[in-house]
């Protein structure tokens, strides 16, 4: 019974029970998704502040700052690599599998389409990075947009900086403000088995299992391919860099289980950052990496986009040309970039990448609707692997990592080393 204290443990239990109550009290749905928004609320109160002090932290206190520059530039191109790389992949098991064949569309764009869609037309995605500029920072952080609070933080860490010993009170008061703040989240995170279980039960309960019937095929190819992303594509650069990717999912395993329940990787936005942290990787290298990559590093999301048109290319019988699967690669290497900071995400996104390519019927989306909360997990859990291993990486390429520590907290522990420690302590 030692072992019920242990919090991953105590999820697992609020993911079974959220399943079990769903499927046998579907009417409980709403109230499940009120526990499950109150959770997530309260994690995503203290992200704005965590990101802002610890960037500014561990900029303002970093020696080199042409080393910031180069982590930051580092960052961008990795994680268009692995978008990159995560769309191919996507396209190329689409095309394989086929997951669309043989499904039949026989409706029409219903009301939820039509407000997709009318969403859709009305991004301008070149507008997107002028948008990372906040015109307002007070506003910024009220509405906690991570990139625009990210960009305020790069700025104002500069601006400490500059100051010399004369901001180094400052510095003192806002590590201070942040040990505060990560206690703050200590006690949230406490609360995170009953947000599994409200997020389980409202996901089950209001779309059920039926819908799982029809579009089986294509949700268990997406799932297919996002384990070969990460147990392959992830691994090998891993292992390039001498580091274990299972011994890393065994350090973050709350925070995965987390992210399944709730189908938000934001929910755990501050908490992997303070863990990575702690496991030896530079505070100015987390700041920069993880917010950043919550915006273009989505892995899940482009595999779930470019899986999901040609599966609506194949039920609508369009044989897209390799020249217009290129352009399909290339115009969602754009609007891939602005998922995160669009309400709706990944499917408003697919609704405005249709809206460009104006090869298939953007009524299609009718079909993806009801199984779009079960894909949502899985695109949420593959974008939190992929922002935690690249800032590992990132970390280890610039010898920004203490790898003693990594070493005795993350690549040393047995499977359950970490577990009964929690029941000890």
């Amino acid at each position: 019974m030692k072992y019920l204290k242990v919090l991953y443990i105590q999820v697992l239990i609020g993911i079974a029970l959220g399943v079990l109550v769903g499927w046998l009290f579907p009417a409980f749905h709403p109230t499940a998704k009120l526990i499950s928004d109150a959770f997530v609320n309260m994690i995503k109160m203290v992200i704005a502040p965590v990101i802002f002090f610890t960037i500014v932290h561990g900029i303002a206190s970093a020696g080199d700052m042409k080393k910031v520059g180069r982590v930051g530039l580092k960052s961008l191109i990795y994680f268009e690599v692995m978008t990159t790389l995560a769309l191919v992949i996507g396209l190329v098991v689409a095309n394989v599998v086929k997951p669309g064949a043989g499904v039949q569309f026989t409706g029409s764009a219903d009301a939820k389409v039509t407000e997709i869609t009318q969403q859709a037309h009305d991004i301008n995605w070149a507008e997107f990075f002028t948008h990372i500029i906040p015109s307002n920072v007070v506003d910024a952080f009220a509405k906690g947009d991570i990139l625009q609070v990210l960009f305020f933080s790069i700025l104002f860490a500069i601006g400490l900086k500059m100051m010399g010993d004369g901001g180094n009170s400052l510095l003192i008061s806002f590590e201070k403000i942040n040990k505060v703040l990560f206690n703050v989240l200590k006690l949230i995170m406490k609360l995170s088995p009953l947000g599994a279980f409200g997020g389980m039960a409202y996901t089950i309960g209001k779309f059920g299992f039926g819908s799982l019937a029809l579009l089986g095929k294509l949700l268990l190819t997406f799932y297919i391919t996002g384990f070969l992303f990460v147990f392959v594509v992830l691994y090998l650069v891993c292992r390039f860099y001498k580091i274990s990717l299972w011994m890393l999912l065994g350090y973050i395993k709350e925070e995965i289980l987390v992210v399944l329940g709730s189908s938000s990787s934001e929910a755990v936005l501050p908490s992997v950052m303070q863990k990575l942290t702690a496991a030896g990787c530079r505070k100015e290298v987390v700041g920069l990496v993880i917010p950043t990559g919550y915006s273009f590093n989505l892995d899940g999301t482009t595999i779930y986009l470019s899986m999901s048109i040609i599966f609506l290319a194949q039920v609508f019988n369009i044989d897209l040309s390799i020249g217009q699967q290129l352009s399909i690669i290339g115009i969602l290497l754009l609007t891939s970039k602005g998922a995160a900071g669009v309400t709706g995400s990944g499917f408003l996104v697919l609704a405005s990448t249709l809206t460009a390519v104006k090869v298939i019927p953007i009524e299609g989306l009718a079909l993806l609707i009801g199984v779009d909360r079960f894909m949502s997990e899985g695109r949420a859990i593959i974008n939190f692997i992929g922002n935690t291993v690249a800032t590992v990486i990132i970390a280890k390429s610039e010898n920004e990592i203490d790898m003693e520590t990594y070493n005795r907290l993350v690549e040393k522990q047995t499977p359950w080393e970490g577990l009964r420690e929690e029941v000890e302590g």
